[in-house]
């Protein structure tokens, strides 16, 4: 497959990423594609990452990258064009959360669909043996026409369990397990459970008031709490007890280890 990847004759262009990286849509071939090049040592490293997070792992509502290119100035990963708004685009001069505003005031079956492919590609990821790292708002792509979550940006996630060894990982405060902060800390699916009990408090919460039940509430503060220890022990636990609260398992079926 030949695509031109040529940024001069780019149709959208996204720059000052804080991850450093230089990203733009191209159109070749008939079709729209969105090409990630590195423009920094860390974001070389970061791709290099990215291509095998994609090798490891695969599930619809990620989406990878068709072709990947090696070159000089490390990987250029190519992955199809996909419609949607991010619901947190976040930039070095600031951020947008337009997005997430918008997501919030939807019905509660939309948003639940949309937590369900979030969480069952994370039993993806739990499977192939990676944790969550950087996961955080501004990776949900969410098209409010097809209605359809993607995950993109998942760049940084890592085989695990692994030790800190460094002061802190990269990843938003707003999602971050204490332990991400913490050289010499473990990183394992109890890291992941904590990311993910945060990614269902924000899209059930809302300006005005939590939307969710008094049962997820329970789920979601049992999957953040501050000693890893006290959480759900695997992100298959979480899923199981967070789809007990849409089946009406109540109180017991919810808090299961």
């Amino acid at each position: 497959m030949l695509i031109s990847t040529d940024p001069a004759a780019a149709f959208a262009v996204f720059a000052e990423q804080g991850s450093g990286c230089l990203a733009y849509g191209v159109e070749s071939g008939g079709r729209r594609w969105f090409v990630k090049t590195a423009g920094t040592p860390q974001s070389r490293a970061s791709l290099a990452r990215a291509a095998a997070v994609h090798a490891a792992i695969r599930h619809d509502v990620i989406v990878r990258p068709e072709l990947i290119f090696d070159g000089t100035d490390g990987p250029t990963l190519v992955y199809p064009w996909c419609d949607g708004t991010l619901l947190h685009h976040a930039t070095v001069n600031g951020s947008d959360r337009s997005g997430l505003a918008r997501f919030q005031r939807l019905p509660l079956a939309e948003v639940y669909a949309a937590l369900d492919a979030i969480l069952d590609a994370h039993l993806a990821v739990a499977a192939a043996g990676y944790v969550t790292v950087d996961l955080y708002d501004g990776c949900f792509l969410y098209d409010f026409d097809a209605h359809r979550m993607r995950l993109i940006d998942l760049d940084e996630y890592r085989p695990g369990p692994f030790i800190l060894d460094s002061e802190q990982l990269p990843g938003s405060r707003r999602y971050m397990a204490p332990e991400e902060s913490v050289r010499g800390s473990v990183i394992d699916q109890r890291t992941s459970v904590y990311v993910l009990g945060r990614t269902v408090h924000h899209l059930l919460d809302s300006p005005d008031a939590w939307r969710g039940t008094a049962a997820q509430r329970r789920v979601v503060e049992r999957a953040t709490r501050q000693e890893a220890a006290r959480r759900y022990g695997s992100v298959a636990a979480l899923v199981r007890a967070w789809r007990a609260t849409r089946s009406g398992g109540g109180r017991r079926s919810a808090e299961r280890p």
